[in-house]
């Protein structure tokens, strides 16, 4: 794992300092090693910091040039299949003088011999590279399918830039920080900017499963050619499933192959263990393949409603790892805050943010590479939202076949019904959805909008869940409003589920789900690598049935069957909690003056573009417990700490 940043200017000449300085700012990504490469004449840099996992010694130094002297590459990942892929050009070219074993020497050499799109339709890993082709003066990005490694890239003031975080750009006297207001309004939305959108103006993230080839004119020109798909889900399902206990065993080798070339590492390795279905199976798996006991990590809290660590212990205890946990006060958590916003590089409100830089610091005390179970709600199923929201749209369906003249008055009626009659007529499973803590509006406000959709289809109405239906215009001066499409292509899935699975596949996942576990473990220089992610597991997921995936209304029912195969069901089923943090309770108390601080009338002004006393009004509701705004209140205060820490 690494970090990697280049800039390319026609115009002035490159220096090697400025390089240099740019690659340290994310030397936390690459505590190991250091080099930058440049070619005056064209006006690039390229700069790389190394974390050694494959091959420690000098041989996967990079910048790294092709054998045949035409390509050099810095690269951010792990291609685990790199060894297959080298007997693969043997075979093809005969014998080729290695200079090691990384994984880094390999994906070039691929390059070199086939092209960068045949190579990345080959390899399987993670990863985020740039590669310079001497000869046609060309720059080629490309970022791994599910965008488990970030790629920022995009021009200001004459200047190209990439870069795997924003932090180094922002040394380059010729970047400025400019702040997107569409990103912005996407964020009060999401809680996480989204590809292909940075906090920056005219800065990108490129998009999972694509690269982008520029030209030297391009950047005469100013032009940034398009990103170009080599890889996208699968929408129409193909696997034959005649017997269940088949396709469970499919799935279950799949798993084992996975995870057995994500265990290869010259460094220790380890997992995170939540005690849920993901991590748990993930860790299952790992035992069965090791000979040794599997290190295990996890976080827990002394309020029990967020503590997951007791089931963590029994799942590790049943499996023989060796476990660690560390239980969290309020005070080891506001002791990290401050440096979120150096973490994240851009505005981000995730809260279990903290939670995952903190198993990630304690992990890095044993291991170097941790795997995590990420991508098995999204894979599976697995949320709970999923099956309330198809539920809602049925209901909502209904609904809007009534009369329009009656579906204006009962709307009408609804808005001067008191909430607690409300919270009394609302069937129990649509109560969360509408009155606990996760959600951002009063009951009427957000019960009148959805009933309001023209559309409800499965699509519109779990996008409105997803947003909360939140209108950044009550927050933000700028008459900004982003029509976000939480999808770059028409989602037309066979069924709700794959729909869901599809929309949070191509935004949550990688931009909120990723983005944490790669800036949290990275700040600590710690690999994560998510082998349910592989993406032939991605593939065979999603050509499943829905019917292997959910039932009764529960998801991952798959998955769950091979865990059984070495976890009690007893011991791992419970209700999803996610891997939260009691945040009503402590921004109500221990986190309450640090919150105070950020959202003052004086510190909101600040920006020029927040709108204080809409933003108060929901502090003071909060703290006065007349509602629960936890979720709506930690982005505000994730941007406050943000704007004035950048």
């Amino acid at each position: 794992m690494c970090g990697i940043v280049g800039y390319w200017a026609t115009k002035g000449r490159v220096e090697r300092d400025l390089i240099e300085a740019m690659a340290t700012r994310i030397c936390h990504r690459g505590p190991d090693d250091a080099g930058v490469w440049l070619d005056e004449a064209a006006g690039l840099a390229l700069g790389h910091r190394r974390l050694a996992i494959l091959d420690l010694s000098h041989a996967g130094h990079q910048p790294m040039i092709s054998h045949c002297q035409r390509y050099v590459i810095v690269y951010n990942g792990e291609i685990y299949n790199h060894m297959e892929l080298r007997a693969e050009l043997e075979k093809a070219y005969g014998p080729i003088a290695w200079r090691g074993h990384s994984d880094t020497e390999t994906l070039l050499e691929a390059v070199s011999r086939w092209g960068i799109e045949t190579t990345l339709k080959r390899a399987v890993g993670m990863f985020a590279f740039a590669i310079w082709d001497r000869q046609e003066r060309n720059l080629m990005l490309a970022r791994d399918r599910m965008g488990e490694k970030p790629l920022y890239y995009g021009y200001q003031n004459g200047v190209f830039f990439f870069a795997s975080e924003l932090k180094a750009l922002t040394v380059h006297p010729q970047f400025e920080r400019r702040i997107d207001l569409d990103a912005l309004a996407l964020y009060l939305q999401l809680g996480y900017v989204p590809a292909p959108h940075s906090i920056y103006q005219s800065i990108h993230k490129l998009f999972p499963g694509t690269m982008v080839i520029v030209r030297e004119q391009d950047i005469y020109q100013q032009l940034l050619p398009d990103p170009m798909p080599y890889w996208s889900l699968p929408l129409e399902p193909s696997v034959s499933v005649r017997d269940v206990h088949e396709a469970v065993d499919q799935l279950d080798d799949l798993l084992r192959q996975s995870i057995r070339g994500q265990m290869v590492a010259d460094v220790p390795v380890g997992a995170f263990l939540s005690g849920g279905i993901d991590s748990s199976t993930v860790v299952a798996l790992m035992q069965a393949e090791s000979s040794t006991p599997v290190y295990t990590f996890t976080i827990g809290f002394h309020e029990a409603h967020y503590n997951e660590a007791p089931y963590a212990k029994a799942v590790a205890t049943h499996l023989g790892t060796n476990h660690s946990e560390l239980y969290l006060t309020p005070a080891e958590v506001q002791e990290i805050i401050p440096i979120m916003p150096q973490v994240y590089d851009e505005p981000f409100a995730d809260p279990s943010q903290l939670p995952t830089y903190l198993v990630a610091r304690l992990a890095r005390n044993t291991v170097t590479v941790c795997l995590s179970g990420d991508g098995g709600d999204e894979l599976f199923a697995g949320y709970p939202r999923y099956p309330l929201t198809v539920a809602l749209t049925q209901h909502l369906q209904r609904f809007a076949k009534i009369p329009y003249r009656l579906r204006r008055l009962l709307l009408s009626l609804l808005q001067i019904t008191p909430t607690t009659l409300l919270n009394h007529l609302t069937p129990r499973r649509y109560r969360q959805f509408f009155t606990e803590k996760r959600l951002a509006y009063h009951h009427q406000q957000r019960l009148v909008q959805i009933l309001k959709l023209s559309n409800p289809t499965i699509e519109n109405v779990y996008q409105f869940m997803i947003t909360n239906g939140l209108d950044p215009r009550e927050f933000l001066y700028a008459d900004q409003h982003t029509e976000f499409a939480l999808f770059r292509k028409e989602i037309n899935s066979r069924d709700a589920y794959t729909a869901m699975c599809t929309i949070d596949a191509l935004s949550y996942l990688p931009d909120d789900i990723l983005v944490k576990v790669d800036r949290a473990t990275m700040a600590v220089s710690l690999e994560a690598r998510a082998p349910l992610l592989d993406y032939r597991i991605v593939e065979y997921a999603w050509r499943l049935p829905s019917h292997l995936k959910v039932r009764e209304g529960k998801g991952k029912w798959i998955l769950r069957q091979i865990l059984y195969r070495y976890v009690p069901p007893e011991i791992v089923e419970r209700p999803k909690a996610g891997f939260g943090i009691p945040l009503y309770q402590w921004l109500r108390g221990p986190l309450r003056e640090w919150a105070e601080e950020l959202l003052s009338e004086t510190s909101l002004r600040r920006s020029g573009l927040l709108r204080p006393y809409a933003i108060r009004r929901y502090w003071h509701e909060h703290l006065n417990e007349i509602s629960n705004w936890e979720y709506l209140l930690w982005k505000f205060l994730m941007f406050q700490a943000w704007y004035l820490q950048r």
